[in-house]
């Protein structure tokens, strides 16, 4: 269903986005009577979306009456699984922030367990924020692997057994749910929070995995079946020796992901298990630890600068454990892609660590939440239900 221009959906997008705080704001922009306005204002109030409030200001006569969000009564959630953490928020309608929590928690025991797991710290966050269940509209899901969007189904993620196919949204029955791979609200959270202006936009997690998110004309681009920005299983040369969990070799996170530096490390007689353990030991001073990081993020820039020249963003952020040593990882990343990539491409090109950190993939997830229930076709639904 394609919205109608001027429908209760078009109004609210032009009340949330404060483009128009009043009726004669709203008629002015879309053209419509003030009838038909009134129609689709009073239609938003009626259902609990809109308030309309005096403003108290007034040069004769009676007062101006401003519309805005009514963000009382609508709460959503933002679901973060990592491979061993769980982070939640839970959000207004105006997308502030009312309650959060982190836990540990392995994604490997399973989705019954860990989706059981959401559902109870959901409720105990809808109860810290003073909220009822019924108050929860929507709910957005990063996971550790990839999704197929339209249904919210992990499709064979190598890092969560017994989640292929799994049907996550039916799981939570009292509010629309929508999954996605958690670099791809990573990038969303990054994108709106920190970079509102910037249309084009790489985000690129460099964890034990490598994965990036991509948001073209201000929106997330999934790809076809939902892959895209998959570059970790891009090819490197000169490393067809190093084996990746994918059955392929020479792929990018299998040379320059967290696991394969830490193996690396290991290898030279530094023990290191996972991304974390190599942040640690160059906070510690490891010139090893160092000098593997700035080659790992000279690897990522040879792929980095074939998608600048194809992709041409504004921004690449770079998140994920490592990133927590960025100062070094970015200048291989840099020291590649400016060399590599055209200079029209680079001309305005920022490469930055993330703004928005640990917390960019929860904030993402329920922001996705949040665009969807108050999209014009939703809207619309909503309305005419």
């Amino acid at each position: 269903m394609t919205s109608i221009p001027g429908s209760p959906g078009d109004v609210l997008t032009l009340i949330s986005a404060g483009t128009a705080t009043t009726r004669s704001d709203l008629a002015r922009l879309t053209g419509l009577a003030r009838s038909t306005i009134s129609q689709r204002v009073d239609a938003l109030i009626e259902r609990g979306l809109v308030e309309e409030t005096e403003s108290g200001e007034s040069t004769g006569g009676r007062p101006p009456r401003h519309l805005r969000l009514q963000t009382e009564d609508h709460v959503f959630g933002g679901v973060d699984l990592g491979a061993t953490h769980c982070r939640i928020v839970l959000m207004d309608l105006s997308g502030e922030v009312l309650a959060e929590c982190e836990d540990p928690l392995l994604v490997a025991e399973g989705p019954e367990i860990v989706l059981a797991h959401v559902d109870d710290r959901l409720g105990r966050l809808l109860s810290v924020a003073g909220r009822p269940r019924t108050a929860l509209r929507a709910l957005g899901m990063g996971v550790p692997g990839p999704v197929e969007f339209a249904t919210g189904r992990p499709n064979n993620p190598p890092i969560m057994p017994g989640w292929n196919d799994y049907p996550i949204p039916e799981h939570f029955a009292d509010c629309a749910v929508l999954v996605d791979n958690d670099v791809n609200v990573m990038a969303l959270g990054e994108q709106r929070n920190a970079f509102p202006d910037t249309r084009h936009l790489l985000f690129v997690k460099v964890g034990t995995g490598i994965g990036c998110g991509i948001v073209a004309e201000g929106g997330l681009h999934r790809g076809a079946q939902g892959s895209a920005g998959d570059i970790g299983h891009i090819r490197v040369s000169g490393h067809e020796d190093a084996g990746c969990r994918c059955g392929n070799s020479a792929c990018l996170e299998a040379v320059a992901g967290g696991a394969a530096v830490a193996r690396r490390l290991t290898e030279l007689g530094v023990p290191a298990e996972t991304g974390a353990d190599v942040v640690a030991l160059v906070q510690a001073g490891s010139t090893q630890a160092l000098r593997l990081v700035r080659e790992a993020g000279r690897l990522i820039g040879e792929v980095l600068a074939g998608l600048v020249n194809f992709f041409n963003p504004e921004v690449i952020v770079i998140g994920g454990a490592l990133s927590r040593v960025h100062e070094h990882l970015l200048a291989g990343i840099r020291e590649t892609v400016y060399r590599r990539s055209l200079p029209l491409a680079t001309h305005h090109l920022s490469i930055v660590p993330s703004r928005t950190g640990i917390n960019a993939a929860a904030l993402g997830a329920g922001i996705l939440a949040i665009e969807h229930y108050l999209s014009p076709d939703n809207i619309n639904r909503i309305v005419n239900a």
